[in-house]
């Protein structure tokens, strides 16, 4: 990256005829990242009218392992209709699925509408990151990139908040109606106001349907390991998924069409480095949206609407040190790169000891800080990842940042679950349970956090295409 690319200042990016694509990157990314909080805010409201209880875990299985499956799949979209209408149709499709969840009789139909939703969410993701690299020069990507993880990190405040309005008046298909209209919106606007985008040549390109089946099946695995209250079938599923996941990979490098880069987890290159960086991030941030909530209301009795704001702590933190540090100077970038996913170590040290004591205040400083480490150092990441792409693989490296990022919050989920049933959870939410699983939790995802470390020391030193 050069240092001119560095030094420009947040109104190279602001210029009013970008602003108009600009809001629509942003608000596709923050649909997308908002109905995770939604739908769990929402959730008992749901149960209670169309029942379906024991299967409350399905609406964000179904999301969540189809959004991974169209981030897989957008190179082929891209190439098949381009970036902008892949981006609409994403938008159109997240609508859709929201209006099933809306008019849905039972908790099946419920789930349906999420998988539908999960596939266009997807596709608003990666396809942004996509229109990132096609709609603005190099010298303001990591600004357009801030802002991208900006969106995801606001989601926690925006979630809660748009389920919560409606369920508390007892009428939570409102939030469905009103996310329909959104992306109703976003489409129309999404085809006005972003470039266009060449599409391939010829034959259009196959889906690569083993390499979906065995990502789908993967993280099918994940889901059910974190939901298994037996912890030796919780292992061996996680087991299954990682083995799952390399040999997608393997599969992958050998395909004329991937849908990762060659180099992707490569330890030699910046695009691979960077994408094992990513993935380490987005794991180890993964329990402070999941688990601290729960923790936060029985160990220190706080309701779940305090519990959930005092965690977007958290996201706060990444959305300021994002902003903060968007201009910083080449120097500063490859100690930021290192020093990001050190602080989030420390915050998770810092979460694993001051949990269960009181007042609750004190873990206020740890979710901040977790936030600001990943904050410090995603767009950096991501640029990185983008511009150290081999000739050729500059689209499929863009659109891998969104897959790898849903990935590891899917590993994360899932180890953290994993973690939290060995250490007594899966007994009930005792107190002693809860304050074992408070120190374990957090404590065991130091490592991860430290193994990003490693791969942000490595990133400084990897060399461009």
């Amino acid at each position: 990256m050069s240092t001119h690319a560095q030094q420009v200042g947040w109104a190279a990016l602001l210029k009013p005829a970008w602003f108009p694509a600009l809001a629509v990157l942003v608000g596709g990314v923050l649909l997308h990242s908002m109905n995770v909080l939604m739908l769990a805010t929402v959730l008992p409201s749901i149960v209670e009218e169309v029942g379906g209880a024991s299967l409350m875990s399905l609406p964000n299985t179904g999301f969540l392992a189809s959004s991974i499956v169209a981030a897989c799949c957008t190179g082929y979209i891209n190439a098949a209709i381009g970036a902008r209408r892949a981006f609409a149709m994403g938008a159109l499709l997240f609508g859709i699925g929201a209006l099933l969840c809306a008019l849905a009789p039972s908790m099946v139909q419920v789930v349906a509408g999420r998988f539908v939703q999960g596939f266009g969410g997807g596709l608003l993701s990666a396809m942004a990151y996509v229109l990132v690299r096609a709609t603005f020069p190099e010298i303001v990507w990591t600004r357009a990139i801030t802002l991208l993880s900006g969106a995801w990190s606001l989601s926690i405040l925006v979630g809660p908040l748009l389920g919560g309005v409606f369920a508390t008046y007892g009428h939570w298909r409102g939030s469905f109606y009103a996310v329909t209209a959104l992306a109703a919106v976003l489409a129309v606007l999404a085809l006005r106001a972003l470039p266009r985008t060449l599409t391939g040549h010829g034959a259009r390109p196959r889906v690569p349907g083993l390499r979906v089946a065995l990502i789908s099946t993967a993280i099918l695995a994940m889901s059910i390991a974190a939901a298994s209250p037996v912890a030796w079938v919780k292992a061996v599923l996680v087991v299954a998924s990682i083995a799952g996941l390399v040999l997608t990979l393997r599969l992958d490098r050998r395909a004329p069409t991937p849908l990762l880069p060659s180099d992707a987890f490569s330890p030699r290159t910046m695009t691979g480095i960077g994408l094992w960086l990513v993935l380490l991030i987005s794991a180890a941030f993964s329990p402070l949206q999941i688990y601290v909530p729960t923790f936060l209301q029985v160990l220190h009795g706080l309701d779940p609407l305090v519990a959930g704001y005092m965690v977007a702590g958290g996201s706060l933190g990444w959305t300021g040190a994002s902003l903060i540090v968007a201009g910083a100077p080449p120097r500063w970038v490859d100690r930021l790169l290192v020093l990001g996913p050190l602080s989030m170590a420390v915050g998770l040290f810092g979460l694993a000891g001051l949990l269960p004591l009181k007042p609750f205040a004190l873990s206020i400083g740890p979710i901040v800080l977790l936030g600001i480490g990943i904050g410090s150092t995603w767009a950096f990441t991501a640029q990185r990842v983008m511009s150290g792409a081999r000739k050729g693989e500059e689209t499929v490296a863009a659109s891998s940042v969104a897959t790898v990022q849903q990935a590891g919050g899917a590993l994360g989920a899932a180890l953290a679950g994993l973690i939290a049933n060995l250490a007594g959870l899966s007994g009930g939410l005792t107190i002693a349970d809860v304050t074992a699983a408070a120190f374990w939790v957090p404590g065991c995802f130091i490592g991860l956090a430290l193994a990003a470390t490693a791969a942000g020391i490595l990133l400084t030193r990897a060399e461009g295409p």
